[in-house]
């Protein structure tokens, strides 16, 4: 069942007597929890009728006695088990799972983790619970996932600012809720969301660094890059380009040296390259993705950059021309 089938069900009065929810992506199993923690009992029945019991205490029996509890002055109870990755013997609850109280809603929010589908309890929780699988989405959804959440609090956003905030905010749902949150209340309803407004409501520059950009583009993570190269053209006061290409070339520079030496030790290495050794995984994994062919290219786009931001030469290129070549120049 889907987190809005999920959703829909309980608004309609319809529950189950056991819902368990689990995955990797803690955002969805926290939005049903507090969906019935809210809005299953009235707020006077919650004070006799509603228990919180968390993993790393709970046991066993303290949860089937209070599940087996009848309500008072309500039609039903409310268990929520939050972080139930962190209980022992959780298989046992199959005691309860057997004949669960269909006077009692009983949640297991299981996070951060799987549940082994080849176990005895998973298979019986198929038969007696609804359960929940909370996927973590693709780097590549979250854009549209943005673009969808602003859309349900009546917004819209434009492509590049939902990119931006994608990479600046990474997988992580509920953090990306609470920015956009923020940030729509600074906003006239109906708002179409611009970079503009990223950057003023969120200050996402500060993540846009030039290390960051040297970092993503040893990764060969050129979305990114573009994203940050735009942003440069866009401020290039805050944001020299002179500056950009010596730390390219700096970085670049201890790359190649990792290539020529990189069966060297970590203690030999990092005395050429001149970094502490736990920076060296840095430059180990760009020197694997980038041949000694690529590298003298980009030497030769990041010199002619330098002369081009210089005034030297027939071609003086504004600022946003010059980084969009050196990107170029990183991608071939």
């Amino acid at each position: 069942m889907t987190f809005d089938q999920i959703i829909k069900e309980i608004k309609g009065g319809k529950y189950s007597p056991v819902y368990f929810l689990h995955g990797e992506e803690p955002f969805y199993i926290d939005k049903i929890c507090e969906y019935i923690e809210k809005n299953v009992l009235t707020e006077a029945e919650q004070s006799f009728n509603q228990v919180i019991l968390y993993g790393k205490d709970a046991e066993v029996k303290m949860i089937v006695d209070e599940a087996r509890q009848f309500p008072m002055m309500s039609s039903y109870r409310v268990i929520i088990l939050r972080e139930a990755q962190d209980m022992r013997g959780i298989q046992d609850l199959s005691i309860y799972l057997e004949n669960p109280s269909h006077s009692t809603i009983l949640v297991i929010a299981h996070k951060y983790k799987k549940l082994d589908k080849r176990t005895t309890f998973a298979k019986l929780l198929d038969k007696k619970a609804i359960v929940f699988e909370s996927t973590k989405l693709k780097d590549h959804q979250i854009a549209g996932w943005i673009s969808e959440r602003v859309k349900t609090e009546g917004y819209s956003i434009d492509s590049n600012a939902a990119n931006i905030l994608a990479e600046y905010l990474g997988a992580d749902l509920s953090k990306i809720t609470n920015e956009l949150d923020k940030l729509c209340l600074n906003l006239a309803p109906g708002k179409s969301i611009s970079v503009d407004d990223i950057k003023e409501q969120i200050g996402i520059s500060k993540d846009f660094d030039v290390y960051e950009l040297a970092k993503v583009v040893g990764q060969k993570n050129f979305t990114k890059a573009a994203l940050i190269f735009q942003h440069y053209a866009q401020n290039p006061d805050a944001n020299p380009t002179i500056y950009t290409i010596t730390t390219l070339f700096g970085f670049f520079n201890k790359v190649l040296i990792t290539k020529y030496h990189g069966k060297s030790s970590d203690t030999e290495l990092a005395k050429l390259v001149g970094v502490p050794a736990f920076y060296l995984k840095e430059y180990r994994d760009a020197a694997q993705l980038y041949s000694f062919g690529q590298l003298r290219r980009i030497f030769q786009a990041l010199t002619n950059a330098d002369k081009n931001i210089k005034g030297v030469g027939s071609r003086n290129p504004d600022d946003a021309s010059i980084l969009e070549d050196l990107l170029i120049s990183f991608m071939y």
